[in-house]
């Protein structure tokens, strides 16, 4: 089997049509003619993860979920990351592809696999693309029985590996109770009020600024529950696509890919 046949693929899955025009996804860097050996599967494509295809020999084929090729590159050099993980691609004849905003706005996306893990229930798209209704960003639903608001961010807390949280804090909601939840995987700020809107009790994404959280005006609680963390499940939804329809070829979550974002 050829490379250029996952490739296709893939695009029938995840719909590379279904992209924000700025994202770049979909088939970023190989030869489709090279025969098909292997995948492995990461959020991020680092130079460590590079390495882990390398060492292992297995694997041809790198499919993430952030594209690595994102704006124009003007320089391939091995003076800095990019640079070198493209030498390296390039010498060993690995591909890559990406499923990154076309795989946020399917339906089954990120946000669907963070909601199932929390137990939503009667889940819709908080922002419906245009032509496509059924697709599109973000999800809010509700729990089966309403939680404790401290209670809740702790339960987030730990499902989700968080060393810690950042969350508003005001009077309206401080001691109430959550039930209806909007959330988006990673940067979602752009859709805090459609989340208010929805009357969602508590809205969660990542990357907000500091400002972010007076704009809820106590209406709602905001919680930042970090970017790599709340799309973390991707590589799973991605490792599941494939392991299924190639079932005789190795397929592999990186043991080696975590958040580029460290605590301490």
């Amino acid at each position: 089997m050829k490379i250029k046949e996952v490739i296709d693929y893939l695009d029938s899955v995840f719909h590379p049509e279904l992209q924000e025009d700025y994202d770049n996804s979909g088939f970023l860097l190989g030869d489709g003619e090279r025969e098909f050996r292997g995948a492995l599967v990461a959020l991020d494509l680092t130079e460590a993860v590079v390495d882990e295809v390398l060492e292992t020999g297995v694997f041809n084929l790198i499919v993430t979920h952030h594209p690595f090729i994102f704006k124009g590159m003007k320089r391939i050099t091995n003076n800095d990351e990019t640079g070198r993980m493209v030498w390296k691609l390039i010498k060993n004849n690995i591909a890559v592809y990406a499923a990154h905003t076309n795989l946020d706005n399917l339906p089954w996306g990120v946000s669907s696999a963070l909601g199932e893990r929390l137990g939503m229930q009667n889940c819709r798209i908080l922002q419906p693309l245009a032509d496509k209704p059924d697709a599109g960003a973000g999800l809010v639903g509700e729990l089966p029985e309403a939680e404790e608001t401290n209670a809740f961010l702790l339960r987030i807390k730990q499902l989700l590996g968080l060393p810690t949280l950042r969350h508003s804090s005001n009077q309206a909601t401080e001691h109430s109770t959550i039930q209806k939840v909007a959330l988006c995987g990673g940067a979602g700020s752009f859709l805090i009020e459609e989340a208010m809107v929805a009357g969602a009790d508590i809205y969660l994404t990542g990357d907000l600024k500091y400002h972010d959280f007076q704009r809820t005006d106590g209406r709602m609680v905001l919680a930042d529950i970090g970017h790599y963390e709340s799309e973390q499940f991707a590589k799973e939804i991605i490792f599941r696509a494939i392991s299924e329809k190639f079932c005789n070829f190795a397929v592999r979550i990186s043991e080696r890919q975590g958040s580029i974002v460290q605590y301490i």
